[in-house]
């Protein structure tokens, strides 16, 4: 369900996703509003699901973690039960940032954050044992040219 939001919230949330640090009173400042007014906002945006979560944003190379991989899965199989084990395998997996259903020739992509090559292999190896999958391909990605948590809110 879509939530509307005003020039107000607008002004909030791009604060919040610019910085969820800031305390109440610097984001009451910004937006040229007091405090309650402001706090009430935010209370309903988290009620209505706006705000999902808080949280710290952690440097991947600096975790030594510096091959991203995006992997291209086409399967044969589209039953429920192999779609239930596919997202169950998915889900548990650390290294997989994120994974998306698509449309077209490719069923998913992952987002892979490893250490190395052998890493994702490793990875590789421990996804297709529990799940059987018909075509993988990996990407790796040469340079992160841009990466946001950001979302438009215009």
């Amino acid at each position: 369900m879509q939530v509307r939001l005003d020039d107000t919230d607008r002004k909030i949330l791009s604060l919040l996703q610019e910085d969820a640090t800031l305390s109440l009173d610097e984001v009451a400042a910004r937006v040229g509003a007091s405090k309650t007014p402001v706090w009430n906002r935010i209370r309903k945006l988290r009620e209505a699901g706006v705000i999902k979560a808080e949280v710290a944003i952690l440097d991947a190379d600096s975790l030594g973690l510096e091959a991203c991989f995006f992997v291209l899965i086409r399967t044969a199989e589209h039953d429920p039960e192999w779609a239930q084990r596919f997202l169950s395998a998915v889900r548990k997996r650390p290294e997989v940032l994120e994974a998306h259903r698509l449309a077209g020739d490719i069923d998913y992509i992952l987002k892979v954050r490893v250490r190395n090559a052998r890493a994702y292999d490793r990875f590789y190896q421990a996804l297709i044992s529990e799940v059987r999958i018909h075509n993988v391909t990996a990407l790796l990605s040469m340079e992160e040219i841009k990466a946001t948590t950001a979302l438009p809110l215009g």
